[in-house]
């Protein structure tokens, strides 16, 4: 069986894996159109940005590693087009025949018009290598930067740009930053941490313009105020990379529409990681994260090879900002109430964990700098258990919730 996966991120790379550990000896491919071989996203923010990791710890797997397992890794090469019936992709180099097509094509970082200044020189995006090379000469001390946008990818950024001696302003045009993903409670730790190491935050304010000529020079805001600037970066979310898929005819749904095993409405075509969206409690689910990527790349390969499991997705997710690690399991949309407790001694106000239930099930827990609380609450939503809610944020040890 000759099988082609599109698209060369963390789920291509396991999914590849995967594949020849469990025994698929055909023909194998992996397809990407970036230069560089699969590597991994979540540092290219934080240490990479900030110069204490280079590209070869960034890097998957070793380049000896894919020539060991037989599978041909074709880089800077664009797919095209599929053409399901005769079971041909098309790239920009050729086309390659598939009895089993994979499709782990990730997300693209959404950018503000070009008409608001959103392709201007000093307008930056963080997403891949090429993304934050292009943004690493910007970040200087002294440089006044705006980030746009007060999700984790935004608040990443402005963290990493205060230790590297920025002027930092974020602007969210909602009323609170997070609050997409992430509860009241969990916000108010972030922004406390945020405001601590002198970021300005903006929000309930919305972005009119990037304004500047030749380069962006800073932004004005929907109620009239100019902020002035040396750089801006956008984050304001990703949309799933769906054009290849269409041109198969594929069902979109918030992404690529597969059923409960990661195939697509072609049975010959599967998806997997953030440009797939899966069946989940009555709807419909797109995980963004690394964690979500490998385990459904793990699953898909298994039913390549006739496994014949759904996929059971298991949300959860971290975030790195200064020196504060937020850990989440679970998904806290749809919660109708939470409790907090006080994190462990040391960190003074940055520390804590926000449980979230939704008719006295838990169903999320965001722990900042709070292992051990994480910890817990993972194990007791993976294993559908649900505490008093009264107990949490007193009870002397949590590990007394497991027994």
């Amino acid at each position: 069986m000759r099988i082609v996966i599109v698209g060369a991120g963390q789920a291509a790379a396991s999914m590849a894996a995967r594949l020849r550990a469990t025994g698929h000896e055909g023909p194998l491919t992996v397809i990407g159109r970036e230069p560089a071989a699969p590597y991994q996203r979540p540092p290219l923010s934080k240490d990479y940005l900030m110069g204490r990791m280079g590209l070869d710890r960034l890097t998957l797997r070793a380049p000896d590693w894919w020539r060991d397992q037989s599978i041909a890794l074709h880089l800077s090469e664009t797919a095209l087009s599929i053409d399901p019936d005769a079971r041909i992709l098309t790239t920009d180099r050729g086309t390659h025949p598939y009895d089993a097509l994979a499709l782990t094509t990730g997300a693209a970082p959404r950018r503000l018009a070009a008409a608001m200044g959103g392709d201007l020189p000093g307008t930056h995006v963080i997403r891949t290598l090429a993304d934050v090379d292009a943004l690493a000469p910007d970040m200087r001390e002294g440089h006044r930067l705006i980030v746009i946008g007060g999700g984790y990818i935004g608040l990443e950024a402005a963290a990493v740009a205060r230790k590297l001696g920025l002027e930092v302003t974020l602007v969210e045009a909602a009323p609170r930053i997070l609050g997409r993903v992430a509860p009241p409670q969990t916000a108010e730790l972030i922004r406390a941490l945020h405001l601590a190491q002198g970021v300005t935050l903006l929000e309930g304010r919305g972005i009119s313009q990037i304004t500047g000529t030749d380069r962006a020079d800073g932004v004005a805001l929907s109620d009239g105020t100019h902020l002035p600037a040396d750089l801006v970066i956008m984050g304001i979310g990703v949309l799933p990379e769906t054009a290849l898929a269409a041109t198969a005819g594929l069902a979109l749904d918030n992404g690529i529409a597969t059923d409960g095993q990661g195939r697509t409405s072609d049975p010959a075509i599967w998806a997997a990681g953030d440009c797939a969206s899966i069946p989940y409690q009555g709807g419909r689910l797109r995980l963004e994260s690394v964690g979500g990527a490998i385990d459904m790349a793990d699953c898909v390969a298994d039913n390549m090879l006739g496994a014949g499991r759904d996929h059971v997705p298991k949300a959860w997710f971290w975030s790195d900002q200064f020196d504060a690690k937020l850990q989440i399991a679970g998904l806290s949309t749809g919660h109708d109430q939470v409790v907090t407790r006080p994190g462990p001694e040391g960190h003074g106000d940055h520390a804590g964990s926000v449980w979230c239930f939704r008719q006295g099930r838990l169903i999320a827990v965001d722990a900042l700098n709070d292992a051990r609380a994480y910890m817990i609450g993972k194990r007791l939503i993976e294993a559908g258990r649900s505490p008093d809610p009264a107990l949490i944020p007193t009870i002397p040890d949590l590990k007394t919730l497991l027994s």
